[in-house]
């Protein structure tokens, strides 16, 4: 049985930016995930991309399959993906829909898979929206997090981080049902993410959890509860590697409940050129830097190549 676990909650509207930095910077070195309110993400506007993602994933497999990804944008089936390379199983139960960075605003350049206008009139236009509200959302986290690190607010702008930054948004839906032979199969299995900050919201149905000690063995899980109006943030493996581990990248996986599933994550990456190497407020004389510098678009695209086959 899995415990559960109380994340910290921070308030993007706060006017006290240190407190909420210095909040931030606790929920990371703890957590690795947090809560944000007042988020400036529209209820309405988060239900409109479920229900466009519904309707999608609604459809019979033949029909999705015409979407199925490339360039890892597009249409992932059933156990195509496994996120912990050592469970038993063929592949995840999840099926999910990417949608990466837009390109030019007369879409000359956009390499993303879009479902039929004919058959999906709103789809294009709401997911648009959608990633240009969270990615200020998260553009504000980021601010937060460089204060929390003793930077300038302004320091992943400066360097170049967030010039066409790599987004990527991921429609996801996890199966009520599964089959006997799937019996201990996960909807997601383990994993950390990759690249800087993802930021979640679900429909309400549990199943998150988390694990905070990686190493620890028996492994100890808790489950993340629903909040209302709230996103889930949490940190990848990219950001831990450029604050030294001083923030943590934190293990989390979904469990099958027994009910159907929807999530929307939309994973906030560094520019593929920015270089990422341990910041000095994170390393010493007595903690030096534990990895080489590194591009974000070389780590981020070595990860992603290990997970499919």
């Amino acid at each position: 049985m899995a415990g559960s676990v109380d994340l910290p909650l921070v308030d993007l509207a706060s006017p006290d930016l240190r407190a909420a930095a210095a909040s931030v910077r606790q929920a990371c070195v703890e957590h690795g995930f947090f809560y944000v309110t007042n988020h400036g993400v529209d209820a309405a506007l988060v239900e409109a991309v479920f229900a466009e993602s519904r309707r999608f994933f609604g459809l019979p497999m033949e029909e999705k399959m015409k979407l199925q990804r490339t360039n890892h944008r597009g249409y992932t089936p059933p156990y195509a993906e496994k996120l912990d390379a050592s469970s038993e199983f063929t592949g995840d139960l999840k099926e999910s829909f990417y949608i990466g960075p837009i390109g030019d605003s007369d879409m000359q350049n956009d390499l993303n898979q879009w479902p039929s206008e004919e058959r999906f009139p709103s789809w294009k236009e709401t997911m648009k929206l959608y990633i240009a509200t969270v990615l200020d959302t998260g553009t504000r986290i980021l601010s937060l997090i460089a204060l929390g690190l003793d930077l300038d607010a302004e320091f992943f702008h400066k360097i170049g981080a967030l010039d066409c930054p790599s987004t990527f948004l991921r429609l996801l839906h996890y199966p009520a049902e599964v089959n006997e032979s799937d019996s201990g199969n996960y909807g997601a299995s383990a994993h950390s993410d990759y690249g800087a900050i993802t930021l979640l919201v679900t429909d309400g149905t549990p199943g998150l959890q988390i694990c905070r000690e990686k190493d620890r063995d028996p492994q100890l899980w808790e489950d993340v509860h629903h909040v209302d109006g709230a996103l889930i943030v949490n940190i990848g493996d990219l950001l831990e590697r450029w604050t030294n581990c001083v923030f943590r990248s934190t293990l989390h996986r979904v469990v099958a409940v027994g009910k159907e599933r929807y999530s929307v994550a939309f994973f906030l990456d560094p520019n593929y050129d920015t270089l990422v190497e341990c910041l000095e407020s994170c390393c010493s004389e007595a903690d030096p830097p534990r990895f080489p510098p590194i591009t974000s678009g070389e780590y981020i695209t070595g990860r992603i190549n290990s997970t499919y086959k």
